[in-house]
């Protein structure tokens, strides 16, 4: 359940970054999630309106997932991870510990565990919006 301790990580940053801004009102934040992260994006939402403070009352979360892009150190080849063509106990491995990606994934033009991600791992908040 790491999404309850993201959900509270998000809301007291952006009540941090409210307050240096002079924000009474939160209205909308939008939040981007590597694909990479294996967030289970409605357990996060709904942890989000479970702790919503007053300041946060009117709030609108918006999740976007960014696709995962990865590259290839042997070959240079670069893929779109997917999700779906891995077994159940790996994509499960990768949730709870996403960097242990390079255990499961492997290139697949040269079958090789060492590669780049370009897009799609972390946790970011894209923008802010409320009144003063």
């Amino acid at each position: 359940m790491h999404e309850w301790a993201l959900a509270e990580a998000i809301i007291s940053t952006v009540s941090q970054m409210a307050e240096k801004e002079g924000m009474k009102e939160i209205r909308e934040v939008k939040i981007k999630v590597g694909e990479l992260q294996q967030i289970e994006l409605d357990i996060l939402e709904f942890a989000l309106s479970q702790l919503k403070t007053d300041k946060f009352k009117k709030a609108k979360f918006k999740l976007e997932t960014v696709e995962a892009h990865l590259k290839c150190r042997v070959c240079g080849h670069k893929w779109i991870f997917s999700k779906e063509k891995m077994n159940k106990d790996s994509a499960e491995a990768i949730h709870f510990v996403p960097e242990i990606a390079h255990a499961y994934i492997k290139c697949p033009k040269c079958g090789s565990p060492d590669f780049e991600v370009l897009h799609g791992r972390g946790v970011w908040l894209e923008s802010i919006k409320g009144a003063k």
